[in-house]
């Protein structure tokens, strides 16, 4: 007579993805034909940890399905996004992602929620330091503004404060533990009734 003995293995529980690291206009309402002039080019800014869209869209989804509505569609520009999946599995649904190239600023990510509207983030490469990420979500936060495309006002940026772009990419993880993580961001990201922070 023989026994097997199946090896029992822990059971891990699950680990919960770091929020998204995101500001948008407290009151940003989807667009359409009838949206004021006034209101920008931009709904707020994301600075996600990578470029790796099947691990970073489901933080995102988790904060914007709750205030805008379950989104569905997601348009990217793919300079920046190495692959581009045509479907990522999120909390309780699937969201579709597509990309237009030249059609959609290759900083900008866009959003639409079936029903509700479309938004548009500026997308902060995950490489960038804590003090410029925090005076582009600053900028791209306003309620008036800014009247710039998402690339336009990074290039603005970058020629204001000298900020020349690195010759290797830094792990944003790494940098963003090593810099101090939330401080830094929140104290140069200026809190107003016009801004929801959220995930710094």
């Amino acid at each position: 007579m023989t026994a097997t003995f199946e090896a029992t293995l822990p059971r891990l529980a699950p680990v919960a993805a770091p929020p998204a690291r995101l500001v948008l206009k407290a009151d940003a309402p989807s667009r359409g034909l009838a949206d004021a002039p006034s209101r920008g080019l931009l709904d707020g800014a994301w600075w996600p940890r990578s470029r790796d869209l099947l691990r970073e869209l489901p933080a995102l989804t988790d904060v914007l399905d709750p205030l805008w509505g379950r989104i569905t569609h997601v348009a990217v520009n793919p300079e920046h996004w190495p692959v581009i999946p045509h479907k990522v599995p999120v909390s309780g649904h699937v969201v579709k992602v597509g990309w237009f190239d030249p059609e959609i600023d290759p900083h900008k990510l866009l959003l639409l929620s079936y029903g509700t509207g479309r938004w548009d983030l500026l997308v902060i490469p995950p490489e960038t330091g804590p003090e410029a990420a925090g005076r582009l979500m600053a900028a791209a936060s306003e309620y008036g503004g800014p009247p710039l495309t998402a690339s336009a006002l990074i290039t603005a940026d970058r020629a204001l404060h000298d900020v020349s772009v690195p010759d290797h990419v830094r792990d944003a993880e790494t940098a963003w533990e090593s810099e101090g993580g939330a401080s830094q961001v929140t104290a140069a990201v200026p809190r107003q009734a016009s801004r929801l922070i959220i995930g710094m």
